[in-house]
């Protein structure tokens, strides 16, 4: 499975971004899913061209074997910040428990979402 995590330059949401990935990595490889071990890069999107090759509908994006999980439809590709649903309310990077979800969706199904 490839994860990646797309980002402008200096997003301020970088960090919680990666941290919370790797959380939730941390907590499907105790569950035994097939993922232990299981990394991801991060990439910086540098321009609008970039973003609509990439799919990039803001920063960060997450992207499982090359989708976005948390895809809306009807968001076009921009070089701005993203904002998300969760259980708490609009944030800029999903829960942990809202990514679990959507990588165990992507190894039930054989990769992607």
């Amino acid at each position: 499975m490839e994860i990646e995590i797309l980002v402008v330059p200096d997003c301020p949401h970088q960090q919680l971004a990666e941290s919370r990935l790797r959380e939730a990595l941390d907590d499907l490889a105790l569950d035994d899913v097939g993922l232990a071990g299981t990394g991801f890069t991060t990439r910086v999107v540098g321009g609008q061209l970039e973003a609509e090759r990439s799919g990039f509908t803001g920063s960060p994006t997450f992207l499982v074997d090359g989708r976005d999980p948390f895809a809306e439809p009807g968001v076009p590709p921009s070089l701005a910040c993203r904002v998300y649903r969760t259980p708490g309310g609009l944030a800029g990077v999903p829960e942990v428990g809202q990514l679990v979800k959507v990588l165990r969706a992507a190894v039930d199904t054989g990769g992607g979402v």
